[in-house]
This record gives structure tokens, C-alpha cells and sequence, in this order.
């Protein structure tokens, strides 16, 4: 593990079948840092998100993390019945938060979607709550799949915040973006 690093993954490797999807990837997040994952479709962005986040076994290398994480995936996560309060709740209970879930709704522009099921949301709808379990509680290290897919201008700019916020605050962003990259990170890494 590097010194001072929230995660580190070192010379880490993953095949697919018979092909390497890469090898020799190495990547230090720091307090205060975010990494954006670059590559085409199919380079290996979001498996290694997965090695990183313990969900994957890769072949080679190995990852080490100081403190907890949260991962949020290309998929919301959300059940077609299931609405935003719904969601929230849940997750409030499992991780044992007493979070007062309709000011977190307001803050993430859902206050008017609250009570609708998933499968009736827009797909930002879905995305926005989704991203809302970032603020659940507080982990260090924020393993992010697409983060702003979906999202509209005003979505784009809340999430921007809301990692400039998690930043300031030493914590750690990894995400795999495609397009544009300047949404506020400060890394590359090329996979």
C-alpha cells in the first residue's frame, strides 16, 4: 500500500476467456484526490472498479484500502417497486443511519418523484437515487461506474458538488467516465 493512500491496486491483471483485458494496472487514490478510468468500451473500466471494490477476483496484483467504500454501479440498484423514499430507507436501516430521508430527497431534486415506483422513474430519476447513497454515510473511498449518465445539467452540477464536497472533506473518488473528463478530476489512468 502506498503511504497516505486511501487504495492502492498494484500490477493488477484480468483475463476474459482466452484474452488479457489488461495487465499491469496500477492505481494510488490519496485524501483529497479524484481518478477518472479512461479506455473504449470493453477496455476493462468497470471490471477494474470491481477488482477495486472487492467484487472481482483479478489474476495478478493486489489491492489494499484503509477505510470503507462505496460503489455505485452502472445499474441503479433499485427494485421496479421501489421508489426513491423506499430505496433510502432501506439503506438508511441496513447501514444503521438515522437520516432524515426528505430533506435528502429534496436535496437531490427527488422530493416530487419520492413516493413513484422505479420502474415509472426517468432514468436521471433512477440515477440521482442511486447517487443518493453516497450520503448515507460517510466512507472515504467513492468506486463510481458512469456516475453522470443520465443525468441533466442541474444532476451533472449537484454530483460535481457533491464530490468537491467529499473531497474537501479527505475523502477519495475513482471513476470510469466516458466522453468528456473535465467534470473535476484530477488523474487519468488509461486502461
Amino acid at each position: 500500500m502506498s503511504v497516505g493512500s486511501l487504495l492502492s491496486g498494484n500490477n493488477i491483471g484480468i483475463m476474459r476467456g482466452e484474452r488479457v483485458l489488461f495487465r499491469d494496472v496500477s492505481v494510488s487514490l490519496y485524501p483529497g484526490e479524484a481518478i477518472v478510468l479512461r479506455g473504449a468500451n470493453g477496455a476493462g473500466k468497470t471490471t477494474l472498479l470491481r477488482i477495486l471494490a472487492g467484487l472481482t477476483q483479478a489474476e495478478t496484483g493486489e489491492v489494499s484500502k484503509q477505510g470503507a467504500h462505496h460503489w455505485i454501479a452502472h445499474r441503479e440498484g433499485l427494485k421496479p417497486h421501489e421508489t426513491p423514499a423506499d430505496h433510502l430507507r432501506l439503506w438508511a436501516r441496513a447501514w444503521g443511519q438515522t437520516v432524515e430521508v426528505g430533506q435528502l430527497l429534496a436535496d437531490m431534486g427527488l422530493s416530487k418523484p419520492a413516493d413513484v415506483p422505479a420502474k415509472y422513474l426517468s432514468a436521471g430519476q433512477r440515477r440521482r437515487t442511486a447517487l443518493a447513497r453516497l450520503r448515507l454515510e460517510n466512507r472515504p473511498i467513492w468506486l463510481l461506474d458512469e456516475p453522470f449518465t443520465a443525468l441533466d445539467a442541474d444532476g451533472k452540477s449537484l454530483l460535481q458538488a457533491m464530490i468537491s464536497n467529499h473531497r474537501t472533506q479527505g475523502g477519495g473518488v475513482i471513476a470510469a467516465i466516458h466522453g468528456e473528463a473535465g467534470f473535476g478530476f484530477d488523474t487519468q489512468v488509461e486502461i
